[in-house]
């Protein structure tokens, strides 16, 4: 088990990596605050990458993609706080307050920086995760609340993306698939956040593309990961899950069905044209 978690049928978990390292791609159903406790936590979206240490704060909005990799520093274990921001909750929140947004935003990651008012809302989670039971429901709201308080004293702007409720539209495939096409995920994932429908989704598709989207996805990765190891030198178990392959095997065996030889030819024929080249 890579991950341990406390509470983790509640909206605040605390989670622990087990291991040195952990990477994944999520599409979170619900807007999520993250307070890194140690370790790291790298994040990779279509255009932007970030890094987050020890009391650092973010906000991932929901449906978006994300490539997540948390990794131990300083010898101590990646842990985290996560509060979930359901949709539901939302929804009474904002009703009772008689807000509606009308100004456009974005849904890209949102750092906060170190402030009293936060580090007092993580401080007073600590003692609810020694609880071996799920948090009273009371508990829970009150403790969100107050997140959400917070937030929107750091924040102006933050209730125009918590109050935003509406599905992803419909987006453009081929930018979309292009910037995403090495995270691995379902037919059905990539067809709601580009705004469509499985049947829609394939449909489009082939129409953009002119190939089925499992064929245009496996092609398009085995070219990445060619270019890593012809460029870089990086070995195939080093690549494969971020060129969104789940296991080495089966790169490897789609990369020689693809290429006709193994990923590691790339490098040997590399090596040997250095070495042809120094002397």
């Amino acid at each position: 088990m890579a991950q341990k978690e406390q509470n983790s049928h509640a909206d605040i978990v605390l989670s622990c990596l087990e291991e040195e390292h952990l990477k994944r791609e999520i599409v979170l159903k619900h807007h999520s605050l993250i307070r890194v406790i140690s370790g790291q936590m790298h994040v990779t979206q279509a255009d932007d990458s970030y890094t987050f240490v020890a009391g650092d704060t973010l906000l991932l909005p929901r449906n978006q993609l994300s490539m997540i990799t948390k990794t131990s520093l300083g010898g101590k274990p990646f842990r985290s706080v996560m509060m979930t921001f359901t949709t539901e909750r939302l929804k009474e929140l904002y009703a009772a307050d008689g807000f509606k947004s009308i100004k456009p935003h974005t849904h890209k990651i949102r750092s906060f920086p170190k402030h009293p008012l936060l580090d007092s809302v993580f401080a007073s989670l600590e003692p609810y995760f020694q609880l071996s039971s799920k948090l009273p429901a009371n508990i829970v709201s009150l403790k969100l609340g107050e997140t959400i308080a917070v937030l929107r004293a750091l924040d102006s702007d933050i209730d125009t993306l918590l109050s935003d409720f509406s599905d992803p539209g419909k987006l453009d495939l081929v930018e979309f698939m292009e910037k995403h096409f090495m995270i691995n995920m379902s037919m059905d994932k990539f067809g709601h956040l580009t705004g469509r429908s499985l049947n829609t989704f394939k449909r489009d598709f082939q129409k953009a593309f002119n190939t089925t989207p499992q064929k245009w996805l496996t092609q398009k990765r085995l070219e990445l990961a060619h270019y890593h190891l012809a460029q870089s030198q990086r070995k195939p178990a080093d690549i494969y899950l971020e060129v969104g392959f789940e296991n080495l095997s089966h790169f490897s065996f789609a990369f020689k069905k693809y290429y006709g030889y193994p990923p590691t030819a790339v490098l040997r024929q590399k090596s040997l044209q250095a070495t042809a080249e120094s002397h």
